[in-house]
């Protein structure tokens, strides 16, 4: 799992593989005054039209390291 993103209210975005289908998601973690739960996100779903939050723009800044070959 490698995180994403934190929000300054605490809301957290990873990006993890899902162990049952193999595929990649956006998992969010609310934060605790909002109960804490966690949410996996299909990816396509969280990139989908008219998202450009920061924590959209983190995985975008992500997959253009990872296009220009410079993902650890």
């Amino acid at each position: 799992m490698r995180e994403l993103y934190v929000s300054s209210n605490g809301d957290c975005w990873h990006l993890k593989a899902d162990e049952a289908t193999g595929h990649v998601v956006v998992c969010h973690t609310a934060n605790m005054a909002s109960g804490g739960s966690v949410t996996d996100i299909p990816l396509a779903t969280f990139l989908g039209a008219g998202r450009d939050g920061p924590e959209h723009q983190a995985l975008w800044g992500l997959l253009r390291s990872v296009a220009e070959g410079d993902a650890q």
